[in-house]
């Protein structure tokens, strides 16, 4: 049938690694089963390296940064995710996508299905904590709530500057126009690394949310599913 000649093909490609030259189908990281290809981002010409990334398209570093905390060790969740989205590709989907990529998996791995969840939840709050530690990293940079003693970041260096020249400013009627140019040129910066700064979280926060919805849904649907076959 022809069902199975698919699902044959999705464990191929999931266990077998493709020969040198060769080009592996790959699923993008947020594609959910059964969901349609979304396009691929327009190419902007003449676009600068220090552009801001479009809206709703996460920076490559972010996404590669993401990739790398659900790597796993190919015997947890993100592997089992692999293989549904692999035998999604080859058409299942519903309870017996879940079920025949658990049989698959475990029999390989020889897993169970609490170890597989509560595996899905460790990824869940390993994303959760990088967030967190991404968000306290971007307050510092932002001079909000640096921790005691710390070095400030560019933008406090900056805020305090600009604070400073605008004080010189007032007192220095003499040197109006010098202090004026380096006015200026510190609200500058202080606006690019602000951009710069803000960019960098919202890339993150894309790449982060995409991996956690993704997640999730994949989890509450192994957990509904595989909870029900047993």
């Amino acid at each position: 049938m022809a069902i199975f000649d698919k699902l044959a093909n999705a464990a191929k490609d999931f266990f077998i690694e493709p020969e040198e030259g060769a080009v592996a189908p790959t699923i993008p990281p947020t594609a959910q089963y059964g969901a349609a290809a979304q396009p691929a981002a327009p190419v902007i010409p003449n676009a600068t390296p220090d552009a801001a990334p479009a809206p709703g398209q996460a920076e490559q570093r972010h996404l590669d940064h993401i990739a790398g905390l659900l790597a796993g060790d190919g015997k947890d969740f993100a592997a089992y995710m692999k293989m549904v989205k692999s035998m999604a590709a080859a058409g299942l989907s519903g309870p017996m996508l879940y079920q025949t990529a658990f049989n698959a998996f475990t029999a390989v791995n020889g897993g169970t299905v609490p170890a597989l969840l509560a595996s899905a939840t460790q990824f869940e709050q390993t994303l959760a904590d990088d967030r967190a530690k991404v968000l306290t990293r971007h307050r510092e940079k932002m001079g909000e709530g640096a921790a005691p003693g710390a070095a400030p970041g560019p933008v406090a260096l900056l805020m305090a500057q600009e604070k400073k020249l605008a004080a010189d400013l007032a007192e220095l009627t003499q040197q109006l126009q010098a202090k004026q140019q380096q006015l200026q040129q510190t609200q500058q910066q202080l606006g690019e690394e602000r951009r710069k700064t803000q960019s960098a979280l919202a890339s993150y926060e894309l790449a982060n949310a995409a991996a956690m919805a993704d997640l999730q849904t994949h989890h509450k649907a192994a957990e509904t599913f595989l909870n029900a076959a047993k």
